[in-house]
């Protein structure tokens, strides 16, 4: 018989005797006092009519975090009930225990993480805590950045990937958009994140699928292991895992770099599992930290937030700028994902940037519909600059193509308006893990 290591939550609502009683059908080894006085005298009496040893202090997490680290706790069994415990508190006591591999488990709940293995080689994963919030993007700047000293492989997990592991060679394919619209013709997602990574990059990327996404991060089913395999195999030195959405693969990665998007909400961030997500991070980046994504009162709140779940994580406010893969000149439609007044911040940089006159908007990339009720009214153009995403692979380049225009595909490029610069902190993660 199995008899797992047990860490009770107890508190001073119930008498001393149900809690005795309760303890003894758990098997707990030692507990954590979390708050409520009004049925016991003191922690010294309840540890003696208990009999179990008791940490406690103002900070529930840390007497949890001292009580781990004095018992090789497995399981954390939660005695206790509202209000000493909200629905908040015990989501705070979930990420934290996620982060340690600890079951946390109640009288209707549990949440289990997964077994994440280290991997065989050096690993950077970067992961995020929502959609659309630009993970492709800094990737692809990630990649771009260890390309010289560290020759890395990617790793995605996309919604849309193939059902097998699907290598591609960054440097030697021409992603043409001829290229593309075969893939889709035979039922491929051909704007799936590993082509992204591989046009944006030039390194090796190998494409994984995944369906389905819990709570914490991990996905329903994946072949996410089987790529990984693929990657330790090659002659690669780093290994670079993209997550999906709020996804990430179920490894424990050497370095975690977690994308906050400005514009989500803050619960999302500081509560449910948000901070299981910025507790893994070494670096955290803010995405889309202008308006009108978020006020500076929204990204000041952020990175407060960011602070107290993991005061060492460096914290980089960025916004992303368009990067056009090919030369781009003369007459251009722009096609984004982003919201209108974004995208016109976007066309006057590439105005600025680059020999270029913006003649028409379609912030429509992400509704197959209204994109194309907006190419119907659009025709003074020469070329169309275009985010790689489904749509522009399926609508943009075949109406490109039809109407003998010229596609080009931009990549989204992380900028810091905070003062600090990205790529060296980077660079600096890689040093760390070299220096182990």
């Amino acid at each position: 018989m199995v008899i797992l290591m047990r860490l009770a939550l107890i508190d001073g609502e119930h008498y001393p005797s149900v809690t005795k009683w309760a303890l003894k059908k758990i098997n707990a080894c030692c507990a954590v006092f979390v708050g409520g006085r009004e049925k016991i005298e003191s922690i010294e009496n309840l540890e003696r009519e208990l009999g179990i040893i008791i940490f406690h202090g103002d900070d529930y997490l840390k007497a949890i975090e001292r009580a781990i680290k004095a018992f090789p706790i497995e399981e954390v069994v939660d005695l206790s009930d509202e209000p000493v415990l909200t629905y908040e508190d015990r989501f705070r006591i979930a990420s934290f225990l996620m982060l340690h591999g600890i079951v946390y488990r109640g009288a209707d709940f549990e949440f289990k993480p997964k077994r994440m293995r280290r991997l065989k080689k050096p690993s950077i994963a970067i992961i995020g805590t929502g959609k659309r919030i630009g993970k492709t993007g800094v990737s692809g700047f990630v990649a771009r950045t260890l390309k010289e000293v560290a020759d890395p492989v990617i790793v995605t997990m996309g919604r849309g990937g193939p059902k097998e592991p699907e290598i591609i060679d960054g440097e030697s394919i021409k992603l043409t958009p001829e290229l593309l619209l075969k893939v889709v013709e035979k039922g491929g997602h051909a704007a799936s994140d590993h082509f992204e990574d591989a046009l944006t990059s030039r390194v090796l990327t190998i494409g994984c699928r995944r369906c389905g996404g819990g709570m914490a991060g991990f996905s329903f089913f994946d072949v996410v292991e089987k790529g990984i395999k693929i990657a330790e195999a090659c002659e690669k030195n780093l290994i670079i895992l993209e997550g999906s959405g709020a996804t990430f693969p179920a490894v424990r990665a050497d370095k975690y770099i977690t994308l906050v998007g400005a514009h989500q909400k803050l619960d999302f961030i500081k509560g449910y599992f948000g901070p299981f997500r910025i507790g893994l991070a070494d670096i955290v980046v803010i995405t889309m930290a202008e308006e009108p994504m978020a006020s500076n009162e929204k990204i000041d709140a952020l990175k407060k937030t960011i602070h107290e779940i993991n005061p060492d994580a460096d914290v980089h406010t960025t916004v992303f700028r368009p990067r056009p893969l090919e030369e781009v000149e003369g007459r251009v439609l722009l096609v984004t994902t982003s919201p209108r007044d974004a995208a016109i911040k976007v066309a006057k940089y590439l105005e600025e940037l680059y020999d270029v006159e913006i003649v028409g908007i379609s912030p429509n990339l992400a509704n197959r519909s209204k994109l194309r009720e907006d190419l119907k009214h659009f025709s003074n153009y020469e070329s169309i600059l275009v985010e790689l995403k489904a749509a522009a692979v399926d609508v943009v380049t075949r109406e490109a193509l039809a109407q003998g225009k010229r596609i080009i595909y931009m990549d989204n490029e992380p900028k810091n308006v905070d003062g600090k610069d990205l790529k060296n902190s980077v660079l600096n993660l890689w040093e760390q893990i070299k220096d182990g």
